[in-house]
């Protein structure tokens, strides 16, 4: 990997940690990931004003993809309702690296050298020590794999899509005016129940969105310039800065057990960094 793909996905990992933590801070979820959806597709719909639309080919993964995301924000709102930031992130992120390389080999021909699967290894097994590190129950890890099987899924598929686009802008904008588009339908009965949001909360969910297709889209940018499994591995250090953004704005315990997991975390990182 190249030294602006290497900064450019960390810097994508640190802006996803601090909408996790938006939403997991959030006194009502279903609204927040709602008015993220919302704002993530006010935003991308001018870019439309001055790009051309994803080619027909790419189309079936931007419609694919919003359904998978759909199904990432509900599974997130459920897994937030069992555990904490530190506990659930962990394993809904940690679970999905190796998916991701394993299909998009499969998928995409994709090849990767031994010192990158070292580096997946270090990655997602110093992510899932740490949900074990603070001893994550058993109702939080079914959902919590679930969500990771959700971002596996749409990883491949945005992947494929801005390689068939050609353009990362056009396609992370076409990509989440489709999610923004099926929230609606698919949040409705949720939001019918939900209380009405404080101004605090909606402007904390609109922040959220802006900041969410902000750093996915970094990442599809990425993923069009090197292996889906290495890029996604890297992201996924996100957890290094989900672990400090718990411990000093929501009050989570930050263990040594728990740094060793981000030791662990950041040597998987450095391997990527090294592979070619």
């Amino acid at each position: 990997m190249t030294l602006p793909v290497i900064a450019a996905v960390l810097l994508a990992a640190l802006l996803h940690a601090t909408w996790n933590a938006m939403l997991r801070g959030g006194a009502e979820r279903v609204t927040a990931s709602a008015l993220m959806a919302f704002s993530g597709a006010a935003v991308s719909a001018p870019v439309f004003l001055v790009l051309p639309y994803p080619p027909p080919a790419a189309w079936p993964c931007v419609a694919l993809s919003g359904l998978l995301h759909v199904g990432y924000m509900l599974g997130l709102v459920a897994t937030y309702r069992s555990g904490d930031l530190g506990e659930t992130y962990p394993i809904a992120r940690g679970s999905s690296p190796a998916l991701v390389a394993v299909a998009a080999a499969v998928v995409a021909g994709e090849r990767i050298t031994p010192v990158a699967i070292l580096g997946i290894a270090l990655v997602s097994g110093g992510i899932l020590s740490l949900a074990l590190a603070r001893g994550a129950r058993i109702a939080s890890a079914p959902v919590a794999l679930l969500t990771g099987c959700f971002i596996a899924g749409y990883t491949i598929v945005d992947g494929i899509g801005v390689r068939l686009t050609n353009d990362a802008v056009a396609y992370t904008a076409a990509m989440s005016l489709g999610w923004g588009a099926l929230m609606p339908f698919l949040l409705f009965p949720a939001l019918r129940r939900a209380p009405r949001p404080t101004g605090r909360q909606v402007a904390a969910g609109v922040a959220g969105g802006i900041v969410s297709i902000l750093a996915y889209g970094i990442v599809i940018w990425a993923m069009q310039r090197d292996a889906m499994g290495m890029v996604s591995a890297l992201r996924e250090t996100s957890v290094l800065f989900a672990a400090v953004i718990g411990r000093v704005f929501l009050g989570e315990r930050l263990t040594a057990q728990r740094l060793a997991s981000c030791a662990a975390i950041a040597l998987g990182a450095g391997c990527l960094a090294l592979a070619s």
